[in-house]
């Protein structure tokens, strides 16, 4: 009996320390769902003023009106966007007009060019319209677009192309009380562009980028520029370090497929012409100084064969560098580019001169030849004048006559020019090596020839060459 007792009353001590607790000086505590409750309790209104504490009112979030949100106002929930405004009716018309902000990169070799442009799209669809005694529109950003219908519109021929998203996407959607949208977005894209580079560095291009939608035939879907060709601007500071951006303009026309049918296509046309001054430096220049070059060894003495045989090999070697640079940063085409032609009778000028210059010692070693085999016929006539070779020479002769056994003198200078040889043969006296003066043979032999006309047929040449070509393709 004791023992239960003893057990109520330590019951009793836990069940009042859980309902109240004292505080060192008195106070009473309350435990925490006491506390709690006190809190959650509404405040009572005694005549015009509220009792209760002030700190536990909270003021009311100013982010939280009475109004509808955007989608409870666009009526976003009532409606199927999956299909498109005014299903199963005439098409939707879609204008389109763009800015151009930048022309980055045009690669011969890849076949394409980079462009960065703001596109954007204007429609009407009346399950957007909205109640607006202001008749302002609302303006959103790209959250929204993935919940409505919008047009599907891709690059024709792009090989890579992205919406900016720094900081965000860059996409902006505004709708107006009437239902009218405006969709704009700002987007780079890589697209193919086939050249003509028949005439290159001398060439034009003309490049197109084509806007096309991917889904909805021309039956759904009817795409058109909304301004005509004003509906295309471009940033007055757009410049390219090797083309000259001529003109910009827009077409529009039909694209059919074969298993889908017909689609609206708009295209962004612009042209543009290279400059030249580049290649006039980098290949034009350095090749027709190559070709001057060559010349000189018409100018250099035949028998100088450590000067001139280097002098062209140079030359040679130096133009076949600089087709080699230029072919490298082409597209390896099947046709013949016109810095082609220029570079190839260049090379076929500079390789001629080496040929002249072979030619030249293989007929002065033929010479040579000859005249050691008439000295070796000729009697020996030392101290005898035989009237018909002293009648023979004059005096220009003898100072621009020489022999390659010996060479003449004159004033201490060396002359060897051309060698004139007069023999006076009877045709009895052939067999027997005896000179008669009945008949007389004249061989003229002048093995510099070559060179002197070398040094006008070359230049000449070239230089009508340069005045058909420059005339052909500026």
């Amino acid at each position: 009996m004791p023992t239960v007792v003893l057990l109520l009353l330590q019951l009793s001590w836990v069940v009042s320390a859980s309902v109240r607790t004292v505080g060192p000086r008195g106070h009473v505590r309350q435990t925490y769902s006491q506390t709690r409750f006190k809190r959650e309790l509404p405040l009572t209104v005694k005549g015009h003023q509220k009792v209760g504490s002030t700190i536990l009112s909270r003021n009311p979030d100013i982010t939280k009106t009475t109004m509808s949100k955007s989608e409870q106002l666009l009526s976003i929930k009532d409606h199927d966007f999956a299909m498109r405004p005014g299903f199963g009716g005439p098409a939707v018309p879609v204008g389109v007009d763009v800015q151009v902000e930048s022309l980055d990169t045009i690669s011969e070799v890849d076949m394409d060019f980079t462009m960065t442009l703001y596109i954007r799209h204007y429609w009407k669809d009346e399950r957007l319209a909205f109640h607006s005694t202001t008749n302002k529109s609302m303006t959103f950003d790209g959250r929204l677009v993935k919940k409505i219908w919008v047009p599907d519109m891709f690059f024709v021929h792009s090989k890579k192309s992205f919406t900016h998203d720094t900081t965000t996407d860059n996409v902006m959607l505004r709708v107006y009380p009437d239902g009218k949208v405006l969709y704009s977005l700002r987007v780079t894209v890589t697209s193919m562009c086939s050249m003509d580079l028949s005439r290159f560095p001398l060439d034009t291009q003309t490049c197109s980028l084509e806007i096309e939608s991917y889904a909805y035939t021309d039956d759904d879907l009817m795409l058109y520029w909304k301004k005509g060709n004003n509906s295309l601007s471009t940033d007055d500071r757009i410049s390219l370090s090797q083309f000259l951006i001529q003109e910009f303009h827009t077409t529009t026309k039909l694209a059919f497929y074969s298993s889908t049918g017909w689609y609206n296509r708009l295209y962004i046309n612009f042209t543009l012409r290279r400059h030249i001054f580049f290649f006039l430096l980098q290949t034009y220049f350095p090749a027709t100084l190559m070709v001057m070059l060559s010349w000189v060894s018409f100018w250099i003495d035949r028998r100088a064969v450590p000067a001139r045989v280097p002098l062209g090999i140079t030359t040679v070697l130096t133009m076949s560098t600089i087709i080699t640079g230029v072919n490298a940063s082409m597209p390896r085409v099947s046709y013949i580019k016109a810095v082609d032609i220029y570079l190839w009778v260049s090379f076929v000028f500079v390789f001629l001169s080496v040929i002249e210059y072979a030619a030249v010692n293989y007929l002065s070693t033929l010479q040579e030849r000859k005249e050691r085999k008439l000295r070796e016929r000729m009697p020996c006539t030392c101290g005898m004048t035989h009237p018909g070779m002293m009648g023979s020479y004059s005096e220009e002769d003898v100072n621009n006559t020489g022999n390659y056994g010996g060479m003449l003198e004159e004033n201490g200078a060396m002359k060897q020019q051309r060698m004139m040889v007069q023999l006076d043969f009877e045709e009895n006296d052939q067999v027997t090596g005896h000179v008669g003066p009945s008949a007389y043979n004249s061989m003229w032999i002048d093995t510099h020839a070559i060179d002197k006309y070398s040094r006008v047929v070359f230049p000449g040449s070239y230089i009508l060459f340069n005045i058909i070509y420059w005339s052909c393709y500026l």
